[in-house]
């Protein structure tokens, strides 16, 4: 790892650290240090990392020389020290080692911080890596595992190193069997003298994925029964299990083991990570969830957050098989989606809304358009007819941003029968509300409330921060007139999650916007036997105005679905 610290006569100072061994320097986006400049080259140059220090080299690309205290370079110069002065048109680079005291850092970017001897036991031989994919609980495992971890891992860095393995023209199924045959050689030659409560094969297996994946989060993202990953620090993992949060016992060797966990993450999504940006939402491959901070802004180290989701296809059964929901409910939305009705899913964090909306979305039928809009792409749409939109953040300079407001205005020019934004956070809001109110009837999306009251305020701020100059009374217009259904998700303190109100928004009265329940759930215990909250699905025997326009066009419907307990017809 190093920094380079860049100064330029028309703007304030800048440092980018650099967590790879190269460093590209030049005008194109794929470089870690962008300049801008008609005499600079699209890759001008680049930092390279070598056993004995950092050089720079010159790739020749644009007009303006590459200087290290005003002598040109011809090829490459180096090593370089934080003294000298790199110039390369009007701007001048220093370049600081951070690793210039520590272990040497592998082709792949995975430094690990020097390990505690342990004393030498008796062990039986070390096993061939094909044995070595088991998933270990945590608690399983002996405490200096993580020691021996650090050791073994340490010699394949310096291993890798020293054969100058080049990881980025290696498949990732090459790399992984290139990493396993150098770890095989590794244990058997300076390690077979491990603890016999040392399994050399769950051993090697912790040493690849902190190698070339993703570390101790690799098992954890594998167990099913995790639904949430949360790394506060190196060595404090937590994760979220049946709804309950408890800590894990697995933990990083080092916190640059977690900076090189996330830059693999981010880097093939185009993504980037560094002091000048330290926060990016991500995501796995699998379409779980990722959002990482570093330092510093992170006080305690780098953190991750991984917002796991099923690996198969949820469906309406599902939430029923939950407990989120009841039949009629089901029922109801499921009408709601295919009839084209607006609907706006609210909750808090971590309530569930991204998959319930996935689970409505599947209710679409499959001959409509549908355009999907998110920050980071979560949505699982089986439909034939669909097209994916992410958002990208802006690069090194502050351009390339494109927002998910730029992207609703786009997707107005797409032709879509229906628009989903996976989340509102701001001004697009008020594009959606457009959206809906200009023949895009059906549209879905997600909204932060506490309850349905509360997200028609949200989306009156959210309209608000478009910095359109509306009347409060046109805003409440808009937002009356654009949403028909809100569905309302909590999570309950057991860790159980669900749908607590469906609600209708019926119009504008007097300035307030007005609205009636359909469904609630009402509940009796919030601590049943098993610790989970108790109670019941009701219908409150209001009919949805949409429900009458159905039956007289002559749609089957059932209205039974919304007698309320207990009275007679």
């Amino acid at each position: 790892m190093f920094n380079v610290l860049i100064e330029t006569g028309n703007r304030d100072p800048r440092e980018v650290r650099c967590l790879h061994r190269e460093c590209g320097i030049g005008r194109g986006d794929g470089n870690l240090v962008v300049l801008q400049g008609w005499n600079i080259g699209s890759r001008h140059a680049a930092l390279r990392r070598m056993d004995d220090g950092i050089f720079i080299e010159s790739l020749g690309g644009g007009r303006a020389a590459v200087l290290v205290n005003g002598q040109k370079v011809k090829t490459s110069h180096g090593p370089l020290t934080r003294h000298d002065l790199v110039e390369i048109g009007e701007y001048r680079i220093r370049v600081v080692n951070e690793d210039s005291r520590s272990t040497p850092v592998a082709a792949a970017n995975e430094p690990v911080a020097p390990a505690r001897p342990v004393p030498p036991s008796p062990a039986p031989e070390p096993a061939r890596m094909s044995d070595s994919r088991e998933i270990a609980r945590a608690a399983d495992l002996p405490p200096e595992m993580n020691v021996w971890r650090a050791r073994v891992h340490g010699a394949l860095v310096k291993q890798m190193d020293l054969r100058r393995l080049d990881v980025r023209s290696l498949s990732d199924e090459a790399l992984r069997e290139a990493t396993m045959k150098l770890i095989d050689e590794i244990m058997a030659r300076d390690f077979a003298d491990l603890p016999k409560n040392i399994n050399p094969r769950r051993l090697a297996k912790q040493v690849l994925d902190e190698a070339i994946g993703l570390g101790p989060l690799e098992d954890l993202i594998d167990d099913n029964t995790v639904t949430e990953i949360m790394v506060n620090a190196f060595d404090q993992i937590y994760i979220e299990r049946n709804g309950r949060i408890e800590k894990s016992e697995v933990c990083f060797t080092s916190e640059r083991a977690v900076l090189s966990a996330i830059e693999r993450i981010v880097t093939p999504l185009g993504r980037r990570i560094d002091e000048s940006s330290p926060m990016v939402d991500a995501r796995l491959k699998d379409g779980s969830r990722v959002n990482a901070i570093i330092p510093p802004v992170a006080l305690r180290g780098a953190s991750v957050s991984i917002r796991k989701f099923a690996k198969r296809k949820l469906t309406g059964e599902d939430l029923l098989s939950f407990g989120s929901m009841n039949q009629q409910m089901l029922d109801f939305l499921t009408i709601a989606v295919r009839e084209r009705r607006n609907i706006v899913v609210t909750g808090g964090t971590g309530s569930g809304k991204t998959t319930l909306l996935n689970i409505l979305s599947n209710f679409i039928p499959d001959h409509e358009r549908i355009v999907t809009i998110e920050d980071a792409a979560e949505l699982k749409l089986v439909q034939p007819n669909l097209v994916a939109l992410e958002a990208r953040p802006p690069n090194l300079e502050g351009k390339g941003q494109i927002t998910i407001r730029d992207l609703v205005k786009n997707a107005l020019r797409m032709r879509p029968d229906r628009i989903v934004v996976g989340e509102c956070r701001g001004g697009e809001a008020l594009d959606m509300l457009q959206a809906m109110n200009t023949g895009h009837e059906g549209s879905l999306t997600t909204a932060h409330a506490n309850n349905p009251r509360e997200a028609l305020s949200r989306l009156e701020v959210m309209v608000l921060m478009s910095s359109m100059d509306l009347p409060m009374t046109v805003v409440r217009e808009q937002i009356a007139s654009a949403v028909d259904l809100i569905v309302h998700q909590r999570r309950y303190p057991c860790g159980s999650r669900k749908v607590s109100h469906i609600t209708e928004i019926t119009g504008l009265e007097s300035g307030t916007i007005q609205m009636q329940d359909v469904f609630l759930f009402r509940a009796r215990n919030h601590a049943g036997a098993d610790g989970r909250v108790e109670g019941d699905f009701v219908a409150t025997g209001a009919v949805p105005e949409f429900y009458e326009e159905l039956a007289e066009r002559g749609v089957p419907v059932d209205l039974a679905i919304f007698r309320k307990p207990g009275s007679i017809e």
